[in-house]
């Protein structure tokens, strides 16, 4: 949804005569098997992630559910939502469509495989590395996260011709760089300290209060922004806690500031979703991976770290990692700039002048 709505945002920017809609397509087609969805992925990821990871990894390409997983997958869900979503289609006429999950970009292949849908057709992969689950023979265009995905692309069968490196499109207002100092001024950070930013996504899900805990353990020379989201539990609990901690701390719930907090801390502590790495690496931020789930958080935190913009860390040495990198100015700075050189901000931009360019 984050995708979606960086890429809407971006469009109404450079092309305001354009008429973009976002369609959570399972909300639509089926609440029913929208929520049955939602609520067995949530309690596979809380209560057996090595089963989630076990599944993945066997669908990925090459290994012994990739394609006979997807194809009897993709037969269901047709049959469950792909009538009512025809006819939205027909009554829509989109010039382009671009799905940001891979459940809905298999329902409008298999039209465009029949000819419902006759415009383009795009994929943007919102993680570091590119799942089987993703790759249809009608899809024309694949936005994908780094040209350092290239290889892993053709290996999946995506032609070169196919891949738009523009990377994981991200709300536009990343492409704006304020400066630090005057943007926590504003945002009532002190200046000159250590800012660590703590989040687990929109949910608020992940060890964010056990991380609070743990940072504790470098005092004062650091101040700690949490993000907690939607999860008003734990905005609650890190309230109360921070009344007893040694490190100064703010608690956030639910922003639409995430560029400005990002742009305004030296590092972040989470979980490693693919949008949440994006933006940090569009703002140049150290990316400590807090406990990934088994799966796609796995390949996004190999991608950071194969190319040093990244730490894989747990409880035991997450204070203890970030007080040595805190006291060795040249590794951050070595990182940061990694994360820089990694870093798309354009990225919904340049990839929606590339479809406008592109029109059917």
């Amino acid at each position: 949804m984050r995708s979606a709505e960086a890429l809407k945002k971006a469009a109404k920017i450079l092309y305001p005569e354009a008429k973009v809609v976002i369609l959570d397509t399972f909300r639509y087609t089926n609440p029913f098997l929208d929520q049955a969805m939602f609520g067995t992925y949530m309690r596979i990821l809380k209560m057996a992630p090595s089963f989630y990871g076990y599944l993945y990894r066997r669908s990925e390409h090459g290994n012994a559910l990739s394609s006979s997983s997807k194809l009897g997958f993709n037969r269901l869900i047709n049959a469950l939502t792909a009538p009512k979503l025809s006819d939205y289609i027909k009554n829509f006429g989109p010039q382009i469509i671009v799905s940001t999950h891979p459940f809905p970009l298999g329902i409008v292949a298999g039209m465009r495989k029949r000819g419902v849908f006759k415009g383009a057709l795009y994929a943007a992969i919102t993680d570091f590395t590119i799942h089987s689950l993703w790759v249809f023979p009608e899809v024309d265009y694949y936005i994908v996260a780094s040209e350092h995905l290239m290889e892993q692309c053709e290996k999946t069968g995506i032609g070169k011709g196919q891949i738009l490196a523009t990377g994981i499109p991200i709300d536009p207002a990343f492409e704006e760089n304020p400066e630090k100092k005057t943007l926590r001024q504003r945002l009532g950070i002190q200046s000159g300290l250590a800012t660590i930013l703590i989040m687990g996504g929109g949910l608020g899900l992940g060890p964010l209060l056990e991380a609070v805990q743990t940072l504790d353990q470098l005092g004062n020379s650091c101040q700690v922004i949490v993000v907690t989201g939607k999860n008003k539990a734990l905005f609650e609990k890190l309230n109360r806690l921070a009344h007893g901690l040694s490190c100064k701390i703010k608690v956030l719930g639910f922003v639409d500031n995430i560029h400005e907090l990002m742009h305004a801390s030296d590092l972040i502590v989470g979980k490693a979703g693919g949008l949440t790495c994006a933006e940090a690496l569009a703002a140049g931020l150290p990316v400590f991976i807090l406990d990934p789930l088994p799966g796609h958080e796995e390949r996004n935190t190999e991608f950071l770290i194969n190319l040093g913009a990244g730490y894989r860390v747990n409880q035991r040495n997450l204070a203890g990692l970030i007080r040595s990198c805190l006291f060795e100015p040249g590794k951050m700075a070595r990182m940061a700039n990694n994360a820089l050189h990694l870093g798309k901000p354009g990225a919904a931009s340049n990839a929606l002048r590339f479809m406008v360019k592109n029109l059917p």
